[in-house]
Parts: C-alpha cells; sequence; structure tokens
C-alpha cells in the first residue's frame, strides 16, 4: 500500500514516525478498506484509497493534500509499475498451462485486469476469483470456494499457492493442498506445509 509515490509525497515527515504509529496507521487504513470491499470499478478503487490514504495522513500527521491523496490513490490504482511480477513466471505458469486448469485467487481491486493483462499472464488463467468482487477476503471460505465452483474440480484435486500462512489454512480447512511460497523473506516462516522459494520449483 505505501507505494513509491506515497513514499515520495510522505517525504521525510513520514521517517520521523515510529514503527508503531506507522502500523497503527495501517491497521486503521485496513479497517477503511475491508469495511466495503464490494468495488466494481478502477474510478471506485481510486476513490477508497483516496480515502485510505487520508486517513494515512490524518493518522500520522503527514499533511497531504486532497491533491496529493488524490495522485497517490490514482497512481496506486493505475501505474502498473507498483507491481513487481515473481521471477519465472512466465516460464512456469506457461509449462504448467499445458497439464494443468490455472486460476487465480486474488485480494485485490478491479485494476487487477489491467495488472494481469500489464505483466502478460492473464492468458494463462481459465477463472478468476477477486475479493473486491465477492467483498470479502482470503482467508474467508467463500473466495475458495467460489474458485472451487469456476473450476469445476473437487477441492482434493486442487493446490493453492500463497505466501501467507493464515490464507493456506484457510484453503487446506476445505480440502486444498496449500503451498507457501516464500519468496519474500518475510513470508518464510517455519509450516508444516510444503514450502517452495521461487515459483520455478513448481515445475
Amino acid at each position: 500500500m505505501f507505494t513509491n509515490r506515497f513514499l515520495q509525497e510522505a517525504g521525510n515527515r513520514l521517517k520521523r514516525c515510529s514503527d508503531q504509529k506507522i502500523n497503527q496507521a495501517r491497521e486503521a487504513g485496513l479497517r477503511f478498506l475491508t469495511q466495503d470491499h464490494l468495488v466494481t470499478t478502477v474510478e471506485a478503487e481510486i476513490n477508497q484509497f483516496f480515502q485510505y490514504y487520508s486517513i494515512i495522513s490524518d493518522e500520522l500527521d503527514l499533511g497531504l493534500s486532497e491533491s496529493q491523496r488524490m495522485e497517490t490513490a490514482r497512481d496506486r490504482a493505475c501505474n502498473m509499475n507498483n507491481y513487481i511480477p515473481y521471477p519465472g513466471i512466465h516460464e512456469v505458469l506457461e509449462t504448467l498451462n499445458k497439464t494443468y486448469r490455472l486460476g487465480v485467487i486474488s485480494d485485490t481491486w478491479p485494476s487487477i485486469e489491467q495488472q494481469l493483462e500489464y505483466i502478460g499472464i492473464s492468458q494463462y488463467f481459465s477463472y478468476r476469483t477477486f475479493s473486491c468482487n465477492l467483498g470479502v477476503f482470503k482467508p474467508d471460505s467463500r473466495m475458495y470456494l467460489d474458485a472451487l465452483g469456476k473450476s469445476g474440480v473437487p477441492a482434493e484435486k486442487t493446490v493453492f499457492i500463497d505466501d501467507s500462512v493464515r490464507n493456506l489454512e484457510g484453503a487446506a480447512a476445505l480440502g486444498i493442498m496449500p503451498i507457501l511460497i516464500a519468496a519474500n523473506p518475510a513470508a518464510d516462516v517455519e509450516t508444516s506445509f510444503l514450502k517452495i522459494r521461487d515459483l520455478r520449483e513448481l515445475i
């Protein structure tokens, strides 16, 4: 959520804030985002993130102007360079797509469709389950059940890959095989689930 544009606008004022204060601000912003997550258009997404950055600015006393908050929100939704794909993603998806039906289960907003196109991977997915269409986030069972319904495959014949143990637990509770992707050091935690550190290990 703290994009390069946000960090640029916040500048040194953010550096003066303690980690505790920043975490409290993040939590306040996320509470707002989760209370009404049925978002169907990119414009609505931008407006929602305008409110999010307003909360962050107020909580941390950053003094961001209305135009700064709006431009930060617009950048969050529309700047595709905010998103960095995993290394080898094209090779992995192209290979797996020859044998398996692939889908996406994502906590996200409407701009995800543009992101998938921009990264060049949209064509590999047969179905999509996006939180903004259901109004709930993982690990809510409705996310996984929606994906299973679209896939037409029973849970015990599916695999779910995520960087959050909490989300994997939600999938496992329904009989889906969970795999932890620990490419990000913050996700590399102890778990009983199968763990990979690079998507290319799936091949």
